[in-house]
């Protein structure tokens, strides 16, 4: 299959990540693709929002300021709504995961082969050995996950996560906080997507180094996870468009959204 190498936006929520925001940025711009760069501050207190002020002039990236902290899955959905390229990729503003794993992530987009792509931590790659209770935390929400939704991913909980523009923009998506992770999931699954799932590597942070999930949305994702995968019935904005785009054609749910 000729492959067609998409355009990428990538979006990166940011919550007092002023350690690392230069450095992300400058990783992220040394991608040869055709790319946005979309930051979307999610009210930062420690002098990140200072930072993005030098890249104002830089026609390649684009800051949204929100008002407040109001969690990574609005600041999500706010950078998904401002994105134009083909595809949408979600990276952290932190260091955890690595710009050069670009080409492995979007390899099955440019061929045509995949609707969705995660990159998994727990395949191939090279990562940093942290917190084992953490690690088994992520394997049984997945696990869990996979129950539900019937698809066999290692790693549910990544952040890397690539989309086609025109599905992940006619999504409803309503976590505010780490709920976005099985919420997607769950949406995707229930759109027929097809979702493949590449190595990439992983450099976690400890909570000591500014990670900033904690056990309590863990939890809260077991909930997210029935929720969303159970309920929530109707969750597009534009089933047509997501049709159009989708590899295979499957029944797509009603369009609209519920209180």
């Amino acid at each position: 299959m000729h492959a067609h190498r998409v355009s990428v936006s990538v979006v990166i929520p940011a919550y007092n990540e002023r350690k690392t925001i230069r450095e992300i940025l400058r990783r992220v711009k040394r991608s040869a693709r055709d790319l946005e760069i979309i930051i979307v501050d999610d009210g930062s207190t420690d002098g990140t929002r200072s930072i993005l002020k030098e890249y104002a002039g830089d026609p390649q990236v684009r800051v949204i300021l929100q008002p407040e902290n109001g969690g990574k899955g609005r600041a999500l959905r706010t950078g998904f709504m401002a994105a134009t390229k083909d595809v949408v990729l979600v990276q952290d503003a932190d260091l955890e995961y690595d710009p050069d794993d670009y080409e492995t992530l979007l390899g099955p987009l440019d061929h045509g082969r995949a609707d969705v792509v995660y990159g998994s931590r727990f395949q191939y790659g090279a990562r940093r050995a942290l917190s084992f209770r953490h690690a088994l935390g992520n394997k049984l929400l997945t696990f869990v996950s996979n129950l539900f939704t019937d698809l066999n991913l290692t790693d549910m909980e990544t952040c890397y996560k690539a989309f086609k523009r025109e599905i992940i923009q006619n999504i409803e998506l309503r976590s505010d906080r780490f709920g976005f992770e099985p919420e997607i999931t769950a949406k995707i699954a229930r759109l027929g997507c097809v979702v493949y799932e590449v190595p990439v590597r992983y450099y976690g942070r400890s909570h000591t180094e500014g990670k900033k999930i904690t056990w309590k949305d863990g939890i809260a994702a077991f909930w997210h996870i029935v929720r969303f995968s159970i309920g929530d019935r109707r969750f597009t904005k534009d089933a047509e468009t997501i049709r159009r785009v989708l590899i295979s054609q499957p029944q797509i749910p009603e369009a609209g959204s519920e209180p």
